[in-house]
């Protein structure tokens, strides 16, 4: 028995104490969405790019987190159909221009050379309309959320405190300070 079927039966016992759970439980269900599918080639691709946006320093970069993994999990299970299209067609089109202007793919490129390559993707989408979405800023939002939100982007890029105590909403900073996880 699902959960839909098991609030159904428990209405039902209620003798109809929960008026309209039925019409409301309806309005769960989702239209299933278009599978994109990443290979293996894909996750490290994107292992790669998360790991130039936020490199090993003396804290663990992004694909210490397995970003790519996460990126994939997310286009997968949260994007709609067209927000998966514009990224899906996005990597391609990431590759291409890759090729065109360093005259390597992107993997085979340097660290300063892919941190220069992604300076200048990151510009154009910058350039473009807040509302036509950009695969770069989706790949690039993705990085960051999926590592600041991770264990070791929480407990060692952020200062984190399992149980902060009390809220003081006047804390010290200095500059160079890590922001706060929690």
């Amino acid at each position: 028995m699902n959960r839909r079927e098991a609030l159904s039966s428990v209405a039902l016992l209620m003798g109809g104490t929960l008026i309209g759970m039925d019409a409301l439980l309806q309005g769960c269900t989702s239209s299933p969405m278009k599978q994109v599918i990443f290979s293996a080639d894909d996750i490290g691709f994107l292992d790669e790019i998360g790991d130039t946006i936020i490199p090993a320093t003396d804290t663990p970069g992004a694909k210490a987190v397995k970003i790519g993994e996460f990126i994939a999990s997310m286009v997968k299970d949260c994007y709609d159909d067209k927000q998966q299209e514009i990224f899906m067609d996005g990597m391609e089109t990431f590759k291409k221009l890759c090729k065109e202007r360093t005259g390597k793919p992107f993997i085979e490129n340097t660290q300063a050379q892919r941190f220069e390559f992604l300076k200048t993707l990151d510009a154009e989408q910058k350039a473009r309309s807040k509302n036509s979405p950009h695969y770069f800023r989706m790949m690039k939002e993705l990085t960051l959320f999926g590592y600041f939100t991770s264990e070791i982007g929480a407990t060692q890029a952020l200062r984190y405190i399992e149980t902060p105590g009390h809220y003081d909403g006047c804390l010290p900073y200095k500059k160079g300070d890590k922001a706060w996880a929690t």
